[in-house]
């Protein structure tokens, strides 16, 4: 009896290496993954072709892409309008010029925003929600083109390079931004430094900035791209000063040129410009591509390297409550 039990109980080697049945496809899915990947495709699709659009009329020569008709690939292929853009010494040194400006603008405002993002984000900060609100109320009044122009002049930042970071080093979002993301963060790693003797900064700059890295790659590029594409502070606050002209700047000043408009005003920089560059040989269509081109270029090198953060950040916060 006990052999014919085990003989029952016993299972065949042979259904244990069946594999599961795989269950039946539905219509739903199928219909819902489609329609998913049509609408992916039609929007990375939408998204790349007006870059790959200017790329091929940047490369294309003026008189040929007059007549239209280019789509992603240039018909009279050419560099003319490439040499016209880097054709002054002023263009290469205003490039150097927003290098500087982006790096120095994008490592004080995060230095200075996270580390006041911590003390707002600590529940023993009395003052922390008054703080926070005076902050916010600054993304809601803004004092005005005027007032800011005065305030400018009145810290002797016209004509210095200090105008292009000192007025970025808070913005109120970006300090949202980061002070959001340090209270999501456990408050066992916290007390487990204050128990191993770490003070404040040391907790900032040991424990919490290493686990921000996703928000603090978040921020670094809304302000990399935002000093990046920035010109109009130099148009009002450093336009005599040449040796502090951005990038923008001079590209728009070469625009204006190409295109005809306001050459009176622009200045002899602008006109010894067009003069050398010969922009009588090309069209203000591809020196307008050109010029986005040169413009979009760096931000597009920078970006696959902050990517990664936003993926590693759901990976943060480990430890559960």
């Amino acid at each position: 009896m006990k052999k014919l039990s085990q003989f029952i109980t016993r299972k065949d080697p042979r259904q244990a290496r069946r594999k599961p049945r795989r269950k039946p496809l539905t219509l739903e899915p199928i219909i819902f993954h489609t329609v998913n990947y049509i609408l992916l495709i039609a929007l990375c699709i939408a998204m790349v072709y007006p870059m790959l659009n200017q790329l091929a009329i940047s490369l294309n020569d003026g008189l040929d892409a007059i007549r239209g008709g280019i789509r992603i690939w240039p018909r009279v292929p050419t560099l003319e309008n490439y040499r016209v853009v880097f054709a002054t010494h002023t263009i290469v040194d205003a490039f150097w010029m927003s290098v500087y400006r982006t790096i120095v603008t994008v490592f004080l405002n995060i230095l200075i925003t996270s580390m006041l993002a911590y003390v707002l984000s600590r529940q023993e900060f009395v003052l922390r929600k008054l703080i926070t609100v005076i902050f916010v109320l600054t993304m809601y009044f803004d004092p005005g083109l005027i007032p800011n122009f005065l305030l400018i002049q009145n810290l002797g930042l016209m004509n210095t390079f200090h105008v292009y970071w000192v007025p970025n080093l808070i913005a109120a979002f970006n300090l949202i931004i980061i002070r959001t993301y340090i209270r999501g963060i456990p408050e066992s790693y916290v007390e487990s430094a204050r128990l191993d003797g770490a003070g404040d900064f040391k907790i900032y700059w040991r424990v919490i900035m290493p686990l921000c890295k996703p928000s603090l790659a978040t921020v670094a590029l809304f302000v990399a791209v935002g000093s990046w594409n920035a010109w109009f502070d130099n148009f009002l606050f450093n336009a005599a000063s040449q040796h502090l002209a951005v990038l923008q700047f001079e590209l728009m000043r070469l625009l204006a040129a190409a295109t005809g408009v306001g050459q009176a005003g622009q200045g002899q920089a602008a006109q010894a410009a067009a003069a050398a560059a010969g922009l009588a040989q090309v069209t203000p269509l591809t020196i307008r591509a050109a010029v986005t081109i040169v413009a979009a270029v760096p931000i597009l090198c920078v970006y696959p390297f902050l990517q990664r953060y936003f993926v590693h950040g759901v990976q943060l916060g480990g430890v559960k409550e």
